[in-house]
C-alpha cells in the first residue's frame, strides 16, 4: 500500500502493515520464535535467527522508517542501546561534537565508555553555529544533536548543522525523542541517523523499554545493520508489538499533551515563584522562531526553575497529579528532577555550568485536563516559603 499521498496521522494507521495478507488480521502477529526453519539447504530464507531478524521487529522497523522518511530502521532494547550501537560507527582517533546539555545517559557513554577506546569528544552550544564550526576538527566524524535539548529545551538549527557537517565530511546523529516524527522529521532536513527512546512518546504508556534508529542511505544502513547484528541489543517481539500499538495514537496524544504543555508553560512563566521557564512554544524562548521553522510544534516537555532544592522538595511533596519519576512521554504527566535523575551521571560542576541547577524541574505533560494540572501546581506552589518567592529573576 502506498502511503505517500496521506497525511501523517492517517499514515500512522493506514500503511503497508494495516492488515496481514494471509489472514486479514488488523493487529500485527507476535512471532515468538528464536529460530526459523530453512526449507532449502543452499538458499536460506529471509529470517534465520532472532537476533538477526524477526517478522514482528521488522514491522516496527519498517513503520518508523516510513514515518521518518529514512532508508532503513532498527529496533533496539532501549534508547541507549540504539545510541551506543550507532556510536560504534566511530573508530579510535575519531572526534565527535555533542550538544552541550545532552541527556545524561549519552553524556555517560561518551565520557566514560567511548573515551576508553580513544574516541575524542567536545561539548558545544549547538544553538551557536559559529561555535559548532569553530570546534570541528579534521578528525571530526559525527555531530550529535538533541533538539529540543534535554533538559533545557535549547533549539538547534538542524539545517544549519547538516550543512556544516556535509561541508566537513561529518555524519549527523539527532535524538528526536522529544518531538517524534509527528512534529519533527530531521531526515528531511539532512540528518543521517535519527534516534529515539521509543520508551517515551512513541510507545507512550510507561510500559515498554525500547529504542529506534532510522538511517538515511543504503551504505550507512548496511553498516548499522551489521553492528546491530553483531552486538545483539535488539528489541523483543512483545515490546515491538507494544510500540506499534502505541504509535497508532501518537498524533492525538502528542497534540493534546502539547496544547496542555503550552498552557502550563504560560501559567508557570507568570508565577511569582518560578524563576525561568524553558519551553520553545513561548514567544520569548530564544529558539522559538527556529522551532516554528523546522518543526510542527513545540512538544509536550518543558522545564522550569525554582529558587533552590528546598523549594523543589516542597513542590514535589505537595503536587498531586504528576508522577515524580524518571522518564517522559507518557499518558500521565511525569515530573522529573534532572540533577538526581536524567543527569545524575553528569558531575555537579558540569551540570551547573550548563544551567542544570538544583532548582530545575522538568515536566512531560500527559493527557490530564490542563486546567487540573494548573490548579494542582497552583496549590503546590502556594506552599513554598516566602524566601523562595522573593527577588525573582527573569530570563
Amino acid at each position: 500500500m502506498s502511503s505517500g499521498k496521506w497525511t501523517f496521522e492517517t499514515k500512522l494507521l493506514h500503511n503497508s502493515h494495516k492488515a496481514q495478507k494471509d489472514t486479514g488480521a488488523v493487529s500485527v502477529p507476535i512471532h515468538h520464535s528464536s529460530t526459523f526453519h530453512q526449507f532449502d539447504f543452499d538458499d536460506y530464507g529471509k529470517f534465520d535467527y532472532g537476533r538477526s531478524g524477526n517478522p514482528t521487529r521488522e514491522t516496527l522497523e519498517q513503520a518508523i522508517t516510513e514515518l521518518e522518511g529514512g532508508t532503513r530502521g532498527f529496533a533496539f532494547a532501549s534508547g541507549m542501546a540504539a545510541i551506543s550501537t550507532c556510536f560504534l560507527l566511530l573508530s579510535k582517533g575519531d572526534h565527535v561534537l555533542i550538544t552541550e546539555d545532552v541527556y545524561g545517559g549519552t553524556y555517560r557513554i561518551i565520557t566514560e565508555v567511548l573515551s576508553r577506546f580513544g574516541i575524542e569528544y567536545s561539548f558545544v552550544d549547538m544553538t551557536d553555529l559559529h561555535e559548532v564550526a569553530s570546534h570541528i576538527k579534521p578528525n571530526t566524524k559525527v555531530i550529535y544533536v538533541e533538539t529540543p535539548s534535554n533538559p533545557l529545551l535549547k533549539i538547534t538549527d538542524i539545517r544549519g548543522i547538516t550543512k556544516l557537517a556535509k561541508a566537513n565530511g561529518c555524519l549527523t546523529f539527532l535524538d528526536n525523542t522529544f518531538l517524534t516524527p509527528a512534529l519533527q522529521r530531521p531526515i528531511e532536513l539532512g540528518v543521517d541517523i535519527v534516534l529515539h527512546s521509543a520508551t517515551k512518546f512513541l510507545a507512550g504508556h510507561s510500559d515498554v523499554l525500547a529504542g529506534l534508529a532510522v538511517v538515511k542511505g543504503e551504505e550507512l544502513a548496511a553498516r548499522v545493520q551489521k553492528l546491530q547484528n553483531a552486538f545483539g541489543a535488539v528489541l523483543g517481539v512483545q515490546d515491538c508489538w507494544l510500540v506499534l500499538r502505541g504509535m497508532k495514537t501518537l498524533n492525538v496524544r502528542l497534540q493534546q499533551s502539547s496544547e496542555s504543555a503550552r498552557k502550563l508553560a504560560d501559567y508557570l512563566s507568570r508565577h511569582k515563584a518560578v524563576r525561568n521557564v524553558y519551553y520553545p512554544g513561548l514567544t520569548f524562548h530564544p529558539g522559538h522562531s527556529i522551532q516554528r521553522y523546522q518543526a510542527d510544534g513545540p512538544g509536550a516537555v518543558l522545564s522550569f526553575t525554582l529558587a533552590d532544592e528546598d523549594a523543589v522538595r516542597t513542590l514535589v511533596k505537595n503536587v498531586e497529579l504528576p508522577v515524580f519519576a524518571v522518564s517522559l512521554g507518557a499518558v500521565e504527566s511525569i515530573l522529573s528532577y534532572p540533577a538526581r535523575m536524567s543527569h545524575a551521571a553528569m558531575p555537579k560542576e558540569e551540570r551547573e555550568r550548563r544551567g542544570i541547577t538544583d532548582g530545575l524541574l522538568r515536566i512531560s505533560v500527559g493527557l490530564e485536563n490542563a486546567d487540573d494540572l494548573i490548579k494542582d501546581f497552583e496549590q503546590a506552589l502556594a506552599k513554598l516559603p516566602a524566601s523562595a518567592v522573593e527577588n525573582k529573576l527573569r530570563a
